[in-house]
């Protein structure tokens, strides 16, 4: 008995929200050797949600019950484009809670039917820009607004999506590397886990440097290199990241450099990622290490980088894998030519 309460205690996860975080630290070997840097990867996609989002969702619920604003059998409300969403419909079925979510219909058909399956009312509404009073995200706000004993978790500018960073994968990423991270490298939604990590990691050491990573269409590039909110690019095929604000989580974060990443750079990564390094995981995935690499190049050799795969690619298997789609976004030859035989 005594014995068992203690491996209780010291290996055995408590739940599905004792699987959230202590996710694997990877060593990437083809692009570690191509650039002389050690480039290593949290794989968040091995959070009991599958994505690096779960931490966010369980603290950005913790708060609304500490808060008082969620009390048992509630309904949470968000607006996501689709792994927030996911990780808190995983998290409300574990604690009793309810879960409605609005999205993108841009988004992909198979993280929607996902959070179906997992018992969340899904919303899918038009893409509009965050000015639009029908953007998503207020969508979301006006259902929770008018229905009892429920919270809109605000993953934007809710700043418990940062502390989750701050208090998880931050001194992770610090006890995985023994100190020694040099640089991180992280595509930016919300903006959590870059301000997060960066804080934390800051305050063990200032000369850890921080790359904000931005797609195309998003304007935290230009805003974080020359002070402008002005898009760079045309809209993205990644999904969850980019921005068109500056978010509170993302509000004072020690940024040091802003990367564009093109939509060819995200595509080629994340084929070179599955046949090269064995990683089936989405776009978004692709931007990080394609930042990690230019990271990697712009501080020279024997620096170690880190960043994360974020969730697995089967979310977006219909599209991202498709020739067809490739082709009709002039992104098949990004795709490294003897990898192109097994797209579908």
């Amino acid at each position: 008995m005594n014995s068992m309460s203690t491996l209780a205690n010291s290996l055995i996860r408590q739940g599905l929200r004792g699987a959230v975080g202590r996710t694997p630290m990877i060593r990437l070997g083809r692009v570690s050797e191509a650039t002389g840097c050690e480039i290593l990867a949290k794989a968040e996609y091995a959070n009991a949600g599958g994505s690096v989002k779960d931490r966010a969702a369980l603290y950005l619920i913790a708060d609304a019950v500490k808060r008082g604003q969620l009390k048992p059998g509630g309904t949470v409300v968000e607006g996501t484009a689709g792994n927030t969403g996911i990780g808190l419909a995983h998290l409300c079925n574990a604690l009793g809670y309810k879960c409605v979510i609005f999205m993108p219909e841009t988004q992909s058909k198979e993280k929607i039917d996902l959070l179906r399956v997992l018992g969340a009312t899904v919303y899918p509404v038009p893409a509009v820009a965050y000015t639009d009073p029908n953007n998503y995200n207020h969508q979301a706000k006006r259902f929770a607004e008018g229905l009892e004993n429920s919270v809109w978790t605000n993953q934007f500018d809710n700043t418990a999506n940062r502390l989750a960073h701050y208090e998880t994968t931050g001194p992770e990423i610090w006890e995985e590397t023994e100190g020694r991270v040099d640089a991180v490298a992280f595509a930016t939604g919300t903006g959590g886990t870059l301000a997060g990590v960066g804080t934390f990691l800051k305050e063990r050491n200032p000369d850890v440097r921080t790359f904000l990573l931005d797609p195309e269409g998003s304007v935290l590039y230009n805003y974080f290199t020359h002070g402008e909110l002005k898009r760079q690019g045309d809209g993205s095929i990644t999904e969850g990241i980019g921005q068109g604000r500056v978010t509170q989580n993302l509000s004072g974060a020690p940024v040091d450099h802003a990367l564009h990443i093109t939509d060819a750079m995200a595509v080629e990564h994340t084929f070179r990622l599955l046949h090269e390094e064995g990683f089936f995981v989405g776009a978004s995935s692709g931007i990080n290490v394609a930042g990690a690499v230019q990271a990697a190049r712009q501080m020279g050799p024997g620096h170690v980088i880190v960043t994360c795969l974020c969730d697995l690619g089967q979310r977006y298997y219909a599209k991202l894998f498709s020739r067809k789609f490739l082709e009709s976004k002039n992104l098949l030859t990004a795709v490294p030519e003897d990898y192109r035989q097994w797209l579908h």
